[in-house]
């Protein structure tokens, strides 16, 4: 199992568009081979600051869905409500 940690920051006044649009995502990510769970975190200080911690079945189902047509075109209505680029990490629990 892997997990992925995505990090986005939103524009000042998009909040309601990007939770409607990052729910979207969220909904169709679920539906994927390999997807485990997932949340949603927010910065305590600041709001605007976003954490998505997903568990997946292995690096390659990640993958798949990263790089689908079906992830590109939801992710075309989400970039434009975020300030910076998205960071992803993907990470594995230590074997020690």
């Amino acid at each position: 199992m892997i997990r992925v940690l995505i990090e986005r920051h939103i524009a000042e006044s998009l909040e309601s568009a990007y939770e409607q649009q990052s729910r979207l995502v969220l909904q169709h990510s679920v539906a994927q081979p390999g997807f485990i769970s997932g949340e949603t975190l927010v910065d305590k200080h600041d709001p605007n600051h976003r954490i998505t911690l997903s568990n997946w079945r292995s690096e390659t189902d990640w993958e798949r869905w990263h790089h689908s047509d079906e992830r590109k075109e939801l992710m075309t209505q989400l970039i434009p409500m975020m300030d910076k680029d998205e960071t992803i990490m993907i990470l594995e629990q230590n074997a020690v």
